[in-house]
């Protein structure tokens, strides 16, 4: 999980837009920060380690000049943490392209293989979105060799065709091509989201902007569009024209682990209000709860992402809610933390229970998911701690036993918590009184009620069924070889790749 954002204006220099907008998507990525702009002759960069309020300062508005220019937030799911694998990447031909990309290849090993050995290019980095970038490098300077070079936008469009021919996994990719414009494109089955939006130019043309999601576009002025269709392309030129190619026939499986945590509840992603969708999780998993019979005083979020859910479970049982766990807004998200250990001594630093709303009391807490497990097992500890008689905790996800390989930062099995293990196992490894997993056809179900046309969703990390291709357990088992894993990890058995149904575990 990555966040891009790519403006092409007719009129103003953009590096304050662009910086303003990647504010906005600062949950995507905290790791590092990127921006590059094109002032019509020469390319300015500046990437580093870091927030964008730490890594840009008001001097780079006299460096990173320029009407076209796009940005990149992360946080790492392939390649190292260093700021060398910061984006955006380059190559200077065909043209001289600059790219952000926001997902995860998938054939990695074989396309590094054929960019390398096959073309003779070197990589600088161990990153796969340098890989895409080289590819369709390659692809576009094949198109260049048929069509000539009189025709820059057609060019790239064939390459783009090319490269998803050849390219698997997810991807939603903003480039900027010296001379031509801004390039944008999304992988065919558009797992990650990608949206364009426009707003009136002075004199003639409007200005475009491209990102991952909507919540950049109205703090500049924008007026979304619409989403990029899976395997679509759209340039805008250098005139400010939009030009649209469906490069490959595509259908939309978007990745649904973004409407339970990742995108923001103020976006809109493919239709579909994240905010609304977590209402709706909240209502079907009151169900559970209503059912159970537990004695329950109150409802708890786990700020802050859990709130919607946790509101439509009161409203729904007729539990009081309370804000029992304070947040402290100087600490960044644990789950995209670089590092095990930094997330874990995080957990106190960012949250802090209210006595009142525990002591003597049975509490239930509304966690938006669970994936390694450490926070929601501190925060249990935690509740105890301020006097609760019973905690209980309820997902509202069902548990993730799979990696998601799509550019979400879950590399291996072996990290998470329902790897493996029974409700009832997770149960007492949090140290909870009970234990509830939102149901996956509930899940789907909230998600699509915002938009019925989406026949599937990527629900790979719940069910283990990956869309793409060259994901098997050869895949997945490179993946626990990765130098990000650990060694104790490494040391331990591969389980198997069964899935139980979610449900809810009980102490006697």
């Amino acid at each position: 999980m990555c966040g891009i954002l790519g403006i092409a204006n007719r009129n103003d220099d953009v590096f304050a837009e662009i910086y303003d907008g990647l504010l906005m998507l600062q949950h995507r990525g905290q790791d590092a920060s990127g921006v590059v702009t094109f002032n019509g002759e020469f390319f300015r960069e500046r990437k580093a380690n870091g927030l964008v309020k730490d890594v840009f300062h008001s001097d780079d508005m006299h460096v990173l000049t320029g009407k076209v220019g796009m940005g990149h937030v992360r946080y790492p799911t392939a390649g190292s943490l260093s700021a060398s694998e910061a984006q955006p990447f380059f190559v200077n031909a065909p043209y001289g392209i600059y790219l952000v990309h926001n997902g995860n290849i998938t054939n990695t090993a074989e396309q590094r293989e054929k960019v390398t050995a096959k073309y003779s290019r070197h990589l600088r980095t161990t990153s796969d979105s340098e890989i895409l970038l080289n590819v369709l490098a390659d692809k576009v300077a094949d198109a260049i060799k048929v069509n000539g070079n009189a025709e820059p936008i057609r060019n790239l469009f064939a390459g783009v065709k090319m490269t998803m021919e050849r390219v698997q996994g997810a991807y939603s990719v903003i480039c900027l091509v010296a001379g031509v414009g801004m390039l944008a494109f999304r992988d065919p089955h558009g797992i990650r989201p990608l949206s364009v939006a426009k707003r009136p130019a002075e004199g003639d043309g409007d200005d475009y902007a491209f990102a991952s999601e909507d919540v950049a576009f109205g703090i500049n002025g924008f007026e979304k569009l619409r989403d990029v269709k899976p395997g679509e392309a759209i340039l805008i030129d250098l005139d400010g024209n939009m030009h649209c190619f469906q490069a490959i026939e595509g259908k939309l499986t978007p990745c649904i682990f973004e409407y339970v945590y990742l995108a923001r509840p103020d976006s809109m992603l493919d239709g579909v209000s994240v905010y609304k969708t977590q209402m709706r999780m909240g209502q079907t998993l009151a169900r559970q709860i209503e059912a159970s019979g537990l004695e329950i005083d109150r409802i708890i979020p786990v700020p802050d992402s859990a709130r919607p859910v946790a509101l439509e479970v009161a409203k729904a049982t007729g539990i009081s809610y309370r804000e029992g766990l304070v947040k402290n807004r100087y600490v960044g998200r644990t789950f995209i933390m670089p590092g095990q250990q930094e997330r874990q001594k995080s957990v106190r630093r960012k949250l802090n229970a209210v006595p009142l709303e525990f002591k003597d009391h049975n509490v239930m807490l509304i966690d938006d998911s669970i994936v390694r497990g450490n926070t929601i097992k501190k925060i249990v500890q935690m509740c105890r701690e301020a006097g609760a008689k019973k905690v209980y905790v309820a997902s509202a996800s069902p548990p993730v036993k799979f990696p998601n390989v799509y550019g979400i930062d879950m590399p291996t099995r072996h990290e998470l918590i329902a790897d493996g293990k029974s409700i009832e196992e997770i149960r007492q490894e949090l140290g909870a009184d009970a234990l509830f997993y939102q149901e996956l056809d509930d899940l789907i179900w909230a998600a699509r009620e915002g938009n019925p046309e989406i026949e599937q969703f990527d629900c790979s990390c719940f069910d283990g069924n990956y869309i793409t291709g060259s994901v098997n357990d050869d895949y997945l088992q490179r993946l626990e070889n990765t130098s990000r894993v650990s060694a104790k990890i490494k040391e331990m058995p591969l389980s198997g790749a069964s899935w139980n149904r979610s449900g809810v575990a009980t102490s006697g």
